[in-house]
């Protein structure tokens, strides 16, 4: 009996939901794998969330709270290790890929569904990201709950309306607890309703109040964090913005467009952009276009100014993954493309292939002139343990040390998580740091910095020694100095100067530049 045609469509849409599934599960067992069995070590910006999530806030110096959140609970689960401490990336991206699938089936048919997943797991962006914990991860699910919400809700009829406008509120205020990125999708809302009237008819007064107050009890705890905190994180963020450097910086604004296509992949990336500008200008854009397009195009067209006025960097506009995604795969799907998505994809499976063996032997990135690239995730518990070496020498030998004083988070961040086992313990010394300016520039300053009463005799460590003439001049004596290298790969070694330090007097800082004098020439 031949199925009839709705019976042949659900059909379709079941299978292309199989076929996901078991791409995305397929995909995830790999990336764990490869967790598990690499010898790369924490960036030393995982190292900060990871130290973050020993002490559960509503709020930290520079990012929300929900990283610092998820890796307590897998450190919970597993231990320490590095892999427990990155589960949730690979994890989260997984279900963000089915959350795509979930949204492109409903706008574009299950088909759509299946390439957006796809487009969206191979990305170059998501690949990097699933290896390494950040904060994209639980931005992108929980942007990708909110636009399916969104989109669920011009069928949702009373009650139902209500319970999605509520939920979408959540996971809104979620993804601003994971990255303040998250405000370009309530700006991406706001858009979509003034340009669009089919937007503002799946809004009632009832759904838009429960949407905002669900928002806003979601998010209001990091609120008054921040307010409790002189809102440290919200400068923190405005300030990587970097306004008032170079004004109409055209490279920067190159790079950061090209930079887009390795960040998506060529061919996804290549049909947004076209697609946008040719269907613009052709007046052709569908309903289901323009939702998505309101979703992907802020986050590129306000980063893309930033480059021009300032800088960017290549992922800050990842918050139109989710959206770009579903939006290409659309657009290929319906311009019959097949074989540009095919070979598309096939790059960036390549990519990803090429990214899981660096993962698992870091050699291979030797081999081809990529060990730049992982020069971070190299060498820092070998530098830590030189660093707890010379502590224990000046513990038992000599007169010990009242702390061990980092001139670079990076260092410190490394030596709280690397040195874990030694500086947690009782009668250790005190990691502290070494404000460099006048003010705490960062969250180990913040929390831990150096003051009269660590620095009477203190370790210091400098890395490359590039501070090392203006920490000597804060104290009234310095001695014993001892370099040390770490070798990371053929090319590059990391330097750590190491000597003692007496009488911590910090020189008063320049009042205007914030800056430590310089250091007279001996």
């Amino acid at each position: 009996m031949t199925p009839q045609p709705d019976s042949a469509s659900k059909i379709a849409e079941i299978r292309a939901w199989r076929l996901t599934l078991s791409m995305v599960a397929g995909l995830t067992l790999l990336r764990l794998a490869a967790l598990f069995s690499t010898p790369l070590e924490l960036y030393p910006d995982e190292a900060q969330y990871w130290l973050w999530s020993r002490e559960l806030a509503f709020g930290y110096f520079s990012k929300p709270p929900m990283i610092a959140w998820l890796i307590w609970l897998t450190t919970k689960i597993g231990g320490d290790a590095e892999a427990w401490v990155r589960l949730s990336a690979p994890l989260l991206h997984g279900a963000t890929a089915l959350v795509v699938h979930r949204i492109a089936r409903r706008l574009y048919g299950g088909w759509s569904g299946l390439a957006a997943a796809a487009i969206y797991s191979l990305m170059p962006g998501v690949v990097l990201s699933s290896g390494l914990m950040a904060t994209d991860a639980p931005l992108l699910f929980f942007l990708s709950l909110t636009i399916w919400a969104y989109v669920d809700l011009a069928e949702a009829y009373a009650p139902r309306r209500y319970f999605v406008a509520a939920g979408m509120g959540v996971a809104l205020g979620l993804a601003f607890l994971s990255k303040y990125a998250a405000i370009y999708a309530l700006g991406s809302i706001v858009l979509h309703a003034l340009i669009s009237r089919e937007a503002r008819r799946r809004w009632c007064p009832a759904a838009i109040v429960l949407f905002a107050f669900a928002f806003v009890l979601t998010l209001a705890p990091n609120f008054a964090w921040n307010a409790s905190h002189h809102f440290s994180t919200v400068k923190h963020t405005a300030s990587n913005a970097n306004w008032g450097a170079q004004l109409f910086n055209v490279r920067e604004l190159s790079e950061f467009v090209l930079s887009q296509f390795g960040v998506f992949g060529p061919v996804p990336f290549g049909v947004l952009l076209g697609g946008a500008i040719w269907l613009s200008a052709k007046r052709r854009i569908q309903s289901p276009d323009l939702l998505l397009l309101c979703f992907s195009a802020p986050p590129l067209i306000v980063v893309a100014g930033e480059a021009f006025v300032s800088r960017a960097n290549a992922n800050w506009a990842g918050a139109a993954f989710v959206a770009g995604s579903v939006l290409a795969a659309g657009w290929l799907l319906r311009w019959n493309a097949r074989r540009w998505l095919i070979g598309g994809l096939t790059v960036q499976a390549i990519f990803a292939a090429f990214f899981v063996v660096c993962m698992v032997n870091p050699r291979a990135a030797d081999a081809v002139g990529l060990s730049n690239g992982f020069k971070r995730v190299r060498g820092w518990d070998q530098t830590v343990q030189a660093i707890i070496e010379r502590t224990r020498e000046e513990q038992s030998l000599r007169s010990g040390v009242t702390a061990v004083a980092m001139d670079d988070r990076f260092l410190y961040n490394a030596a709280a998580y690397y040195g874990r086992d030694y500086f947690g313990q009782p009668g250790a010394p005190a990691l502290r740091m070494w404000v460099h300016e006048a003010h705490p520039q960062n969250q180990a300053e913040t929390e831990a910095p150096l003051n009269a009463a660590f620095g009477r005799r203190a370790l210091v460590v400098s890395l490359e020694g590039g501070y090392r003439p203006e920490i000597e001049q804060d104290f009234k004596a310095t001695s014993g100095l001892q370099i040390s290298r770490v070798r990371l790969d053929k090319k590059r070694a990391r330097r750590i100067d190491l000597f003692i330090a007496e009488g911590f007097a910090p020189l008063p800082r320049d009042p205007v530049t914030g800056l430590p004098p310089k250091p007279k020439r001996k």
